[in-house]
């Protein structure tokens, strides 16, 4: 029997952040020891809030939820209301949650998580690094229990929140630039891949016919994340966090390319850039990140329907 990947994910629910935890939920190759809170697409009461919703609505009660971080290191806050709405989960109407938030800190859950674990534990990172860049400053003892940093962040020929930055790094770049610089093993799903992966328009009007209670769900989520990226040209939907799941579900279905990535904190047009070295000189750094590039498009949003059914149907994924 195959043995389950120990996973604690650090999110910031918003839309895509909602996929993400519904797939890990269903997703039988996964141990989710603990989920941990941050700002980022809404304050992290919101995403706090939203990911307490989201667990209980699924049926994962038992899962210990901690809030993190208010704010980023050193700069103020920017939220993405604009594509996510005021409470972080516009468009969708979920019950009160029905578990309680751990008394515990982000912090101290992953602290305590890392210490009892007997194997290292896969860090899923579908937010601003705020508190992965905490931990790793205050447990630097317990980096080597982390097997790998599985994110959703940056890109490397563009970015969506300025020409050069990927929101989740342009929120907090002091702290992506920590964990980059961490030596832990790194795994990113950048927006050149995850802006390629959509979920088209048609898939999502065929998928609105789906009656299981998690599907409805699924599709409000599809629907009102439409109307933000039709406005902004794209004939389908960036499902850019539920990525890193499908990563560790399937890595078969991304190609992947090692590069030696930093972080731009100080730059005047470039701030929150991930600036990958792609020179072909023998001297350059060796590289830090594995970077998937590209993913079989049609096989993830499978992956993804596949999840959502799951739960109709009470079987793992």
């Amino acid at each position: 029997m195959q043995k389950k990947i120990p996973v604690i994910i650090d999110c910031d629910p918003g839309h895509d952040d909602a996929i993400a935890l519904i797939m890990a939920c269903c997703a039988e190759k996964l141990d989710i020891r603990g989920v941990t809170t941050v700002c980022g697409n809404q304050t992290v009461d919101k995403t706090t809030l939203n990911t307490l919703k989201i667990l209980s609505f699924l049926g994962m009660k038992k899962i210990p939820v901690a809030k993190g971080a208010e704010k980023p290191l050193l700069r103020p806050l920017v939220v993405a209301a604009e594509v996510h709405g005021e409470s972080g989960l516009g468009g969708v109407i979920l019950p009160d949650a029905d578990m309680e938030l751990q008394e515990d800190s982000a912090l101290e859950l992953m602290k305590r998580i890392l210490t009892e674990s007997k194997v290292p534990v896969t860090m899923v990172c579908t937010a601003p690094l705020t508190n992965m860049a905490l931990f790793i400053m205050s447990c630097p003892e317990l980096i080597k229990n982390i097997s790998r940093i599985v994110l959703m962040g940056g890109g490397i020929a563009h970015g969506n929140k300025t020409a050069a930055a990927e929101f989740n790094i342009f929120v907090d770049p002091e702290a992506a630039a920590v964990v980059f610089n961490s030596g832990i093993p790194i795994v990113m799903c950048p927006l050149d891949m995850t802006e390629k992966a959509l979920m088209t328009m048609s898939e999502i009007k065929e998928f609105s016919k789906e009656q299981g209670k998690i599907c409805r769900l699924a599709s409000d989520i599809f629907s009102y994340y439409a109307d933000y990226y039709r406005s902004e040209g794209f004939d389908g939907i960036a499902l850019h966090d539920p990525t890193t799941v499908a990563y560790l579900m399937k890595p078969e279905l991304f190609t992947t390319r090692d590069m030696y990535i930093q972080i731009e904190t100080q730059g005047k047009v470039t701030d929150g850039m991930t600036f990958a070295d792609l020179r072909t000189c023998s001297d350059k750094p060796a590289p830090n990140v594995t970077v998937c590039i590209q993913a079989d498009r049609a096989a993830f949003i499978r992956l993804v329907e596949d999840c959502c059914r799951s739960y109709d149907t009470g079987t793992l994924v």
